[in-house]
């Protein structure tokens, strides 16, 4: 029911009269509860959700055909330091500049549904009544959740006001933030007995609230607290509202590592409770090498649909422009036929931050030859599955790790899948693995003024390997639930927890981070180190553990929209973001001219925008409001 279009589910009520009306039976209490979760944000949109194009990890041209797609270029607009306070992008708080509608709409639709539903009687009553109460409690924390890592401290909406209110009454204040997360916690606390510890009928309750969802997002929301952003953060000390309240932490509080480590344990038990496991791609049909399997298990980890590592899966979110503007072309007549618009890419940044073969980072190890990364030569025999034979490229592209395969396509890689499902020397020419070339005029690369790759680079992530053409050579997208939560996210946070909680790293942080590597054919954390870096100690310290932790979270989440907040809350944006985007020389030909990294712009970002702005025509009407450090 949740996957009903917009015009059936957006019945909020105006007044008393229709809010009698729908809560009069419970088909229409069950419609209300349907625009409760409507109002979620539209992550996997990427018009609409920032952290998919607003993110360093991706790149992209722009061009007025694409302009309501991908969002009038917002998200991009912010990366490149455009964001303002007269009237800022993607701006949820008032639902405005592809912010969708206001999440405070939503917060209190929710608001409604949690004081009407008693209303509707005996046909709602017992378990039942109290889980759908449950869930728009649940839903009412992730909205006021979100909202807090925009902005930072909001008003807490803890009731709906009435529809007579008085000006000064809707005049809120901001609360403080560790008010914000108390209550949002509050919330989650009271739904997560009333929810369903697994959903049993999949056809007609997919999406609808777990308990392993509810734990997961305390979990997210208590490591936000715990990280540097939020805890004891000199640049904000100092606000404080019209009342003389301080607005945010005023000192550094180690314990609060302590509550998110507990949050997130309580989150993974109850998550292989109720079944979830690592994801593992089960072969039954295709022709495919072990190879090919491994890599396939990692790039479907976030898109085989309700595959048992999703924890929590959006099925109001599709994710078919996700697809349709990451896609390549891989025949060249399929740029007159096939309705996608492949633009969005990853960078040059992104394509190095994965680890050499031997899981540590490029640059660390000492067997890969780092300052030759960029000179080309033919592709070994040990890469058969992974470049095209004989084929000449990069030495950045060779002796990577599977999470590299899986998510980069590069000029002479393969792509497994998309309407080809026989492996390397398992078929035919026209059913093996598709090959990848992105020199100018190829099929891949800049063979039109439109559709192409900007950095010479493709994501294979976004899109399923059965998202696949027609016989009529129209786009079939795999319809796939966009994720929130995955269970090694919930792995790396609980390593990163414990991390910060110990003055060195003990046996469970390696534990909980190396799981996610096993699955990634790649060794631990320890003898990773230890036998290839050139810093064979680093994983026996706090702050080396803590660097090692980021990167596995850049890598294993990369482009499932987690690096944009990780950077934030880390604090970290500010030494990371702002630089050039490079990539090949698209338009060449040939090997010596495209090889070449070139510099298409720079990203910036500045200690302002940790946080959004409030609006100023939103401050100039709601008085008791104050605006964000440095946006004034």
């Amino acid at each position: 029911m949740f996957c009903s279009c917009s015009d059936y589910l957006d019945i909020a009520p105006d007044n008393i009269a229709t809010i009698e009306y729908a809560f009069r039976d419970k088909v229409s209490a069950e419609k209300f509860l349907a625009t409760c979760y409507n109002g979620l944000p539209q992550l996997g949109n990427p018009a609409r959700d920032v952290t998919l194009t607003g993110s360093d990890e991706t790149w992209f041209y722009e061009d007025s055909r694409y302009t309501g797609d991908l969002g009038g270029y917002y998200a991009i607009y912010i990366k490149l330091g455009r964001q303002t306070a007269n009237n800022p992008y993607l701006n949820f708080w008032d639902g405005l500049n592809y912010g969708a509608n206001s999440l405070w709409q939503g917060i209190r639709n929710c608001n409604i549904f949690l004081e009407n539903a008693d209303l509707v009687g005996v046909q709602l009553q017992g378990m039942e009544k109290e889980r759908w109460k449950a869930e728009a409690k649940f839903l009412k924390a992730y909205m006021h959740y979100y909202l807090l890592r925009m902005y930072g401290p909001i008003p807490l909406m803890k009731e709906s006001f009435p529809v007579d209110a008085d000006t000064e009454t809707v005049r809120t204040f901001r609360d403080p933030f560790d008010e914000c997360v108390d209550y949002i916690v509050q919330l989650i606390d009271e739904a997560v007995p009333y929810l369903p510890i697994k959903i049993e009928i999949a056809a007609t309750e997919m999406g609808r609230i777990t308990q392993p969802i509810a734990l997961s997002i305390k979990a997210e929301l208590l490591m936000l607290a715990a990280s540097p952003l939020f805890n004891g953060n000199p640049d904000y000390r100092y606000l404080e509202d019209k009342r003389g309240v301080k607005l945010f932490p005023q000192e550094y509080d180690a314990s609060k590592w302590n509550r998110a480590a507990t949050a997130c344990k309580n989150a993974i038990d109850t998550c292989l409770l109720a079944g979830h496991e690592l994801f593992e791609f089960e072969n039954r049909t295709y022709d495919m090498s072990d190879t090919t399997k491994l890599v396939t298990s990692l790039r479907c980890a976030s898109t085989e649909r309700f595959n048992p590592e999703m924890i929590w899966g959006l099925t109001r979110n599709t994710t078919g422009n996700w697809q349709r503007y990451t896609l390549p072309f891989f025949l060249m007549a399929w740029h007159n036929s096939v309705p996608w618009e492949g633009v969005i890419v990853p960078n040059m940044r992104m394509v190095e931050l994965y680890y050499s073969n031997n899981g540590v980072p490029i640059e660390e190890d000492e067997s890969y030859d780092y300052d030759n990364r960029y000179v080309v030569e033919a592709a070994p025999a040990s890469h058969y599955y992974y470049v095209q034979s004989g084929f000449r490229t990069a030495k950045l592209h060779y002796n990577r790790e599977p999470r590299f395969y899986a998510n980069i396509a590069f000029d002479g890689s393969y792509w497994f899948g998309n309407g080809r499902y026989r492996d390397v020397g398992m078929g035919g020419e026209t059913e093996t693995s598709w090959p990848v070339n992105t020199k100018q005029g190829d099929p891949s690369g800049k063979s039109s003024s439109l559709r192409y790759t900007v950095t010479g680079y493709w994501a294979k992530k976004p899109s399923h390997i059965q998202t696949t053409t027609n016989t009529n050579g129209g786009g079939v997208y795999y319809r796939y639930s966009f994720c929130a939560m995955r269970l090694a996210d919930l792995y790396l946070l609980y390593a990163e927890a414990l991390n910060e909680i110990n003055t060195t790293p003990v046996s469970e942080v390696y534990e909980y981070i190396d799981r996610v590597r096993a699955r990634a054919g790649l060794n631990g954390v320890a003898d990773s180190w230890s036998n290839y870096s050139r810093y064979p100690n680093k994983y026996l310290t706090k702050d080396g553990m803590r660097e090692i932790i980021h990167q596995e979270r850049m890598i294993e989440l990369s482009f499932e929209g987690k690096r944009f907040w990780d950077l934030r809350r880390w604090k970290r944006a500010a030494e990371i973001i702002p630089g050039p985007v490079q990539g090949w020389n698209i338009e060449a030909n040939n090997e010596i001219e495209y090889y070449n990294v070139i510099t298409l712009d720079n990203m910036k970002f500045s200690v302002r925008d940790y946080l959004w702005p409030i609006q100023t025509a939103t401050i100039r009407k709601n008085t008791n409001l104050v605006q964000n450090p440095y946006w004034e």
